[in-house]
Formats: structure tokens, C-alpha cells, sequence
């Protein structure tokens, strides 16, 4: 009985994966449909078995790859500096995903669930701060997400913005 607490335990709270809900929603229609496909292979990854997770997740990879190249266009299109933080916060998760297949393929068939529970887990944050700030910047210069163009390029000439284009909630 207590073995079986410990295992309970043990078991991250996100390895039943993310629930696609009004909390993940950015306010861009382009933005929020890549995150909620975003969201539906991580979800189908977590409940593949690790034997099998290979393929799945080299489509999740190639799918977060243009996920992430698609915001870093917009945020390079509306000002922000090419090493602003949001972009290599994407940078960075792009590279670990990637020693994740390598660690994989050498033999370890646990580390893809770990990152997918990693993932759920920041997920909902950097959606929240970065990519709803992002979605506000957007709208502010009338940024066109779904033809990826600018109403007026006039007025964002002199902008350099290299924050994270994050926002808070006052809650």
C-alpha cells in the first residue's frame, strides 16, 4: 500500500498533459489556433507509449520549430531586436528538444515524456506573459497576423524593442 502511494506520488502533475481552455487563449486567432495544435500533440505524445514516441515527437518538434519561427517573424516584423528575450526563450527550448531526440535515439525512452510534462508545465506561463504580450503588441501597431502585414510599417520605424513582450495580470 505504501509503495503504491510513493509511485503516486512520483507522478508529475502534468503528465495527463494541458486542457485547452479560454485560460491559454493569447487574442490573436493565428497565434491561439498554432498554440491550441501546439497543445494537441503535446497531449497525444503524453499518451503514447515511450516505445512508440519517436515519430509523434519528431512531428511535434517540426511543428514547434514553425510555431516559434512564426512569432519570431512577427516580432521582427512590428520592432523588437533580433536577440530580444522572448525569441531566445524559443531558442533555447528549441535546443533542448533537440538533445532530447539525440538522449532518445542513444537510449534513454523516458526523456521524451520528461520533456513533454516540462513543457505542460511552462507551457501555460509563457503563453500568459510572453505571447499574450506579444498578441498586444500586435494589435497595437495593426499587425495583420494572418497575412503577417503591418497596416502602417510607418509606425514602428524607430522601434527596438528587446524585452520579452510580456505582460502581467493584476489579479
Amino acid at each position: 500500500m505504501e509503495t503504491n502511494q510513493t509511485e503516486q506520488s512520483a507522478v508529475s502533475p502534468y503528465a495527463a498533459g494541458l486542457h485547452w481552455s479560454a485560460d491559454l487563449h493569447t487574442g490573436d486567432g493565428r497565434m491561439d489556433h498554432t498554440h491550441e495544435e501546439f497543445v494537441t500533440l503535446l497531449n497525444a505524445l503524453l499518451l503514447t507509449p515511450q516505445t512508440d514516441q519517436l515519430n509523434l515527437y519528431r512531428e511535434f518538434l517540426n511543428h514547434t520549430v514553425e510555431h516559434f519561427a512564426q512569432e519570431d517573424r512577427w516580432m521582427l516584423a512590428t520592432g523588437f531586436t533580433a536577440d530580444n528575450c522572448h525569441a531566445g526563450q524559443h531558442a533555447t527550448i528549441l535546443e533542448t528538444m533537440r538533445a532530447v531526440e539525440t538522449h532518445y535515439v542513444q537510449g534513454d525512452p523516458e526523456i521524451i515524456s520528461r520533456l513533454a510534462e516540462a513543457l505542460a508545465e511552462w507551457f501555460p506561463q509563457h503563453a500568459a506573459s510572453m505571447d499574450a504580450g506579444l498578441a498586444l503588441h500586435l494589435k497595437s501597431v495593426n499587425f495583420d497576423s494572418e497575412t503577417e502585414t503591418l497596416a502602417d510599417p510607418s509606425v514602428i520605424q524607430n522601434v527596438t524593442m528587446s524585452g520579452c513582450g510580456s505582460v502581467s495580470s493584476s489579479a
